[in-house]
């Protein structure tokens, strides 16, 4: 196939490399002939921007890393022993330590101009650790969304849609939440270039093409790309948010050169009289607001020759991908705004109170650094350029428009409706999400597509009765068909789990049991699915199965708190006692506030008749929850003999 023989099919070029035949390769089969950009691009922030757990990989400061969060009255110590990373975990009482737990350190994320997070690894199954440093404050802290009381300690799941945005493409365990068999050491070449195996394939026999008369199209060049298609490989990471996939699609579908819209639709709250507060990667819907963005693409979104268009303005006309921002001359920037500002003595007059440094500095003024909304002790420059506002604007009442998606102009009802639920359950419980998700989805004709999505809200309702009868309705067997695919996000597996958890809630445990069934087989490596069908068994006394499935859990993940709580309470229904103990031991040893784990343990106590013990675990539950029932029954009832 010849370059000409390839044609534009609308805004998107038809490239050899968006086969699925087309596989990924790696960074280091590129630097093979591209070295000279190869040793530059892996000093950016993308070429930093995960990797093993190593002194060199760390920019943190060793001789304070230490927190404490006074909500669970845990401290935090991170420390390395040679050449590896830990991560302490500890509880005071007075003087004594009532609690300890040290996890090793697997991966860093984050290139360490903001911020170094830190992971773990058990058998594949990645987690956040309850620390990070943020580097340009020189501090320690809990990680964004630990805090406020909602620290979950090592227990937060890194899925694919993290790590896809964090890393170059992983493989990931399809049926698991946060399991993976490779991680990549940082972004790489292909994740705007494409997968390169075609391009590679043909450089091998020779085949070559003059790029200054014809387009590669074995290998995507963005530069080659329209603004609408470059923005698109840009905002895959760069525009954080509520990203809702497309029906069918995963992840891992978008490739560079492709409509970014048509797998997945980033949707963000909007405000009126909230302009200047933006989150940490937001810089493409930031700059998409600004004037000098909004002319230039005038000028040339109509214009459909091949060539690159060096009149609009895009990220790339201040950042060059391959060279990190802290080795770019200041003039590149102050160089970007003149090549449009060029009336020097209009410039002048305007600025004629500033100082000359100030003048020589756009940036200061028009893309002010101050702190994003969702990540702490960070500083970074707001890509809406504008000129700066008032105090009296900043002090304007923000109000709630809705939720817009970003990089879609008219996304279908459907996907709307799922963006408030997501949002809903994700960032920010508000009633009004669900409301806006049912009048969306009963818009649409058909009850098949919409039957996950009101599956989820009356689960997140807790209107267990309304779900069943919506599966009465369809039919179960109806369900049962609709609900059969295994994929990335395990959607039909999640349907299938909640459907479980409302015939459980309803005291029908049967049907429970058969759907809990359905959920593990869709996605046998998710853990909370396994321990739920174990529980139910269990409850069905089908004891030899309930074990099995705990057991699964802790051959997959040790780490795994509740599987030693249930595996424990079957342990002492079988007249093993020392063992149920064990367990349970290994549980609190992992987590002491374990609301389940400590009722056993209390049950375990009264049960020996050590009443000591047991009034010690049921006030250790109502310290973690002091609306427990069960423990709060327990403690009247003990205080009364």
């Amino acid at each position: 196939m010849t370059p000409n023989s390839i044609k534009e099919k609308k805004d998107t070029l038809v490239y050899l490399n968006h086969s699925d035949t087309a596989k990924y390769i790696g960074m280091n089969t590129c630097r093979q002939c591209h070295q000279s950009i190869y040793n530059t691009f892996i000093e950016t922030g993308m070429g930093k921007s995960f990797d093993v757990a190593s002194r060199k990989k760390s920019f943190g400061d060793f001789i304070s890393a230490s927190i404490y969060d006074r909500i669970a009255n845990l401290q935090y110590r991170a420390y390395w022993n040679k050449d590896s990373l830990f991560i302490k975990e500890f509880r005071l009482s007075k003087k004594d330590t009532t609690h300890t737990r040290t996890e090793k350190v697997n991966y860093i994320i984050g290139s360490g101009q903001h911020t170094n997070s830190h992971m773990y690894s058990v058998n594949g199954y990645v987690h956040q650790m309850p620390m990070t440093y943020y580097t340009q404050k020189k501090h320690w802290d809990l990680p964004p969304g630990f805090e406020n009381g909602v620290n979950t300690r090592f227990s937060r799941k890194i899925g694919l849609e993290c790590m896809s945005c964090h890393n170059a493409y992983p493989e990931f365990v399809k049926g698991s939440e946060n399991k993976f068999t490779r991680l990549p050491n940082g972004i790489d070449c292909e994740r705007c270039h494409g997968p390169g195996s075609i391009h590679v394939a043909q450089r091998s026999t020779g085949s070559k093409v003059d790029t200054s008369k014809y387009i590669d199209y074995s290998i995507v060049n963005p530069a080659k790309l329209s603004i609408d298609a470059q923005f698109d490989i840009c905002q895959r990471c760069h525009l954080q948010g509520n990203a809702v996939l497309k029906e069918g699609k995963s992840f891992y579908d978008f490739k560079p050169g492709q409509k970014l819209s048509d797998f997945i639709s980033v949707f963000l709250p909007k405000y009126k009289n909230a302009d200047d507060e933006f989150i940490m990667a937001s810089h493409a819907d930031r700059l998409k607001q600004s004037a000098c963005f909004i002319k230039s693409y005038e000028k040339v979104k109509d214009n459909r020759s091949l060539k690159p268009y060096k009149e609009a303005l895009t990220c790339v006309t201040c950042h060059n991908p391959h060279v990190s921002v802290k080795q770019t001359n200041k003039n590149v920037f102050n160089d970007a705004c003149t090549n449009c500002h060029s009336n020097a003595s209009e410039i002048n007059n305007v600025h004629n109170e500033l100082k000359n440094n100030e003048l020589k500095n756009c940036v200061s003024c028009h893309m002010p650094a101050s702190g994003s909304t969702d990540i702490p002790h960070v500083s970074v420059h707001d890509h809406y350029i504008r000129k700066p506002i008032t105090k009296k604007e900043k002090d304007k009442i923000k109000t709630f428009i809705g939720l817009f998606s970003i990089n879609e102009k008219n996304p279908d009802n459907l996907t709307k409706a799922n963006a408030y639920i997501d949002q809903y359950s994700k960032f920010e419980q508000s009633a009004s999400y669900l409301d806006s998700a049912i009048f969306f989805l009963k818009s649409i004709p058909g009850n098949k597509k919409t039957l996950s999505s009101f599956i989820q809200i009356y689960f997140i309702q807790q209107k267990y009765t309304e779900l069943i009868a919506l599966i009465k309705n369809q039919g179960e067997q109806v369900c049962d068909s609709v609900f059969s695919k295994d994929s990335y996000d395990n959607k039909d597996a999640w349907a299938a789990y909640r459907i479980g958890e409302a015939f459980s809630n309803t005291n029908d445990n049967t049907n429970a049991l058969r759907w809990f069934k359905k959920a593990a087989k869709l996605a046998p490596y998710n853990l909370d699915f396994r321990n739920k069908l174990g529980s139910s068994l269990a409850a069905e006394s089908m004891l030899k199965e309930s074990i099995e499935q705990f057991e699964f859990i802790l051959n997959e993940n040790p780490k795994f708190v509740s599987a030693y709580s249930n595996l424990g309470y079957i342990k002492l229904l079988q007249g093993f006692p020392a063992e149920a103990l064990r367990l349970y031991k290994v549980g609190e040893k992992l987590d002491p506030d374990n609301e389940a784990l400590l009722l056993n343990l209390a049950a375990y106590y009264l049960n020996t008749k050590e009443r000591l013990l047991a009034k010690k675990y049921l006030e250790e539950v109502i310290r973690v929850n002091p609306k427990n029932k069960k423990a709060l029954a327990a403690i009247q009832q003990l205080n009364s003999l």
